[in-house]
């Protein structure tokens, strides 16, 4: 719930502190003191635009500040609020509430602030929105579109996971229709793509290069090349550690005898230190038979004659031809074909393959229309739910004779439509992101006259009345959380602002209420009364302070007709008041 707000320069108000508690909070003062401008801090705390014009004459900036308390709120939504402050980096303050902050400069930009950090005001939005609820008049308005007439059923129906089913196979279905028509449309720019491929991956795979086969051929040429400098010199290396094989003079002495009779002669003395020479030569020994060996292995290696160093250059040349056409080395060749394989799959524009793929495009559409068809199922029954608790509610509201009704129809698909799907009994609809349904509330005053579309058959009044009527029935999804009520009472009076403020103190049982009222009908069922004033009438910006007693009887009564001063006036408004305590008291 929100604990506190701050304001500071923002229209009308220089500096005000307000304190929220549970139940129902009402606003109320002159017009012109700034009550709206409460609600505007909200909405700016909520994400919206930042309007430089706001910014109170003579100051830089305006800054709002709320402290929101997240105790009582659902499991599910305080674990979204707890994922969202990790993920923007936000702190708590001491005592577990969480501050959110505004500033609109009068020149540059706005500042958003979450738990203490610098945030996207986007983030902000985030927060909010699992915390708070804003209806004010441009709400009402919103609530004749139909895309909200259809977020509001569904938040009744509870469909989010269904919803959630629905569009990830849509958009499985999208991408493969998509590349249906995309295959057939440019079959011809597809085939001669796939033609140039299958050259390119014909041509390596003729070659057949293996990896890192470039360099590892220049180092064979280079070796080629020098073919009798390498055997003489690996040849008279071997000689001098092993002795020539083909002299058995025995005087003829190797490197290896030498070694080994010089490390006979150390060992065979007592002296430690002479032995541990002897040891040291015993490794030498190993090292010069093991060079010895691999000498041999290298001669017998080598190419005996020059048509080995043709082959090889011929190889070159062929390799060459493969890296000044497909990349700068034997392995971008080959991770080219790779790649070209992998791209010759999707462009296969034959008859059987665009036949597996329509059938496979019918088979997801079959799984859309399912999926849309358990949504619709849910959004019927949800309706005739929905729609008989709402006039229930508007019957609760003076307005008895009313009847709400909603209407779930599928939405036909155009001529030109990127998402056609067929029904099961032939119709062909729009599979839009949300469904194949088009939602429509419809209102009458009175039974007996034509229900017509809320769009056309809804006053100001009424249409704030079916507002709160549906909060107040859709209020046990977000049970905890603060809904704030700009004017709701707007073109309403008498009997009807009676039990718009029971409505009011009925919701505020499971949620925090505050309400913006021109109303003392509904003001009077509140638990606490914000006065937004200039204090002592002195000063040329307001304040926002609690009353209580006296006071409250007097701003009651000038709600009345103007008679705050007067004896009448106070003890109607001390008679609305009581009237109304007592019956928020009652069990």
């Amino acid at each position: 719930m929100l604990a506190e707000i701050r304001i500071e320069s923002l229209g009308a108000i220089s500096s005000a502190t307000a304190e929220f508690d549970r139940g129902l909070t009402v606003l109320t003062g002159e017009t012109g003191m700034g009550k709206t401008m409460v609600v505007t801090s909200l909405h700016l705390l909520g994400g919206a635009r930042a309007d430089a014009t706001r910014v109170r004459s003579g100051a830089d900036r305006a800054v709002v500040e709320g402290r929101f308390s997240t105790t009582e709120l659902g499991a599910d939504v305080a674990l979204r609020v707890d994922e969202l402050l990790e993920s923007s980096g936000a702190d708590r303050d001491d005592d577990g509430t969480v501050i959110a902050a505004r500033s609109v400069s009068r020149v540059g930009p706005s500042r958003a602030y979450l738990g203490g950090r610098s945030v996207p005001a986007k983030s902000l939005s985030s927060f909010t929105a699992e915390v708070l609820t804003l209806h004010g008049q441009n709400d009402q308005l919103r609530l004749m579109r139909p895309d909200e007439q259809r977020v509001a059923l569904d938040r009744y129906a509870d469909v989010d996971k269904l919803l959630a089913r629905y569009r990830r196979i849509r958009e499985e279905w999208q991408l493969a229709r998509k590349d249906l028509v995309d295959r057939r449309q440019r079959a011809r720019e597809l085939a001669q793509e796939a033609d140039r491929l299958s050259f390119g991956i014909n041509e390596i795979d003729a070659v057949a290069p293996q990896p890192g086969e470039d360099e590892a051929i220049v180092a064979d040429i280079r070796r080629l090349s020098e073919l009798d400098a390498l055997r003489e010199a690996a040849q008279t290396a071997r000689v001098a550690l092993s002795g020539a094989l083909d002299d058995p003079s025995p005087d003829a002495v190797s490197a290896t005898d030498g070694v080994g009779q010089a490390k006979s002669a150390l060992e065979s003395t007592d002296d430690a230190s002479l032995q541990a020479l002897g040891v040291r030569l015993a490794e030498a020994v190993v090292v010069i038979s093991d060079v010895t060996a691999e000498l041999g292995h290298y001669l017998d290696e080598l190419p005996s004659d020059a048509s080995t160093l043709e082959t090889k250059l011929a190889r070159q040349a062929e390799l060459r031809t493969l890296t000044r056409k497909y990349a700068a080395d034997i392995d971008g060749v080959l991770a080219w074909a790779r790649d070209a394989a992998d791209r010759l799959a999707q462009l296969d524009v034959s008859e059987e393959t665009l036949a597996t793929l329509e059938r496979r495009v019918g088979e997801l559409e079959g799984q859309v229309v399912a999926a849309a068809g358990e949504l619709t199922k849910v959004r019927v029954k949800a309706a005739k739910g929905l729609a008989k608790a709402v006039t229930s509610e508007l019957a609760g509201l003076a307005m008895a004779n009313a009847i709400f009704s909603i209407t779930v129809t599928p939405m036909p698909a155009r001529a030109d439509d990127s998402s056609p799907v067929t029904l099961p009994d032939g119709t062909v609809v729009h599979a839009g992101h949300d469904g194949v349904d088009a939602v429509e509330f419809g209102f009458t005053a009175h039974r007996g006259a034509d229900v017509l579309p809320l769009t056309k058959s809804a006053s100001g009044g009424e249409l704030s009345r079916v507002m709160l009527a549906l909060e107040v029935v859709l209020s046990a999804s977000a049970e905890g959380t603060t809904m704030v009520f700009d004017e709701v009472d707007a073109g309403v009076g008498g009997r009807a602002a009676v039990q718009i403020g029971r409505r009011l103190a009925r919701l505020a049982r499971t949620h925090q209420v505050i309400v913006v009222t021109h109303l003392p009908q509904v003001a009077a069922y509140a638990d606490a009364h914000l006065l937004v004033d200039a204090g002592d009438g002195r000063r040329k910006s307001s304040g926002v302070r609690r009353i209580d007693d006296d006071e409250r009887v007097a701003e009651l009564a000038r709600m009345l007709a103007g008679l705050g001063e007067s004896d009448s006036g106070r003890a109607h408004a001390r008679e609305l008041l009581e009237a109304a305590q007592q019956e928020r008291t009652a069990p």
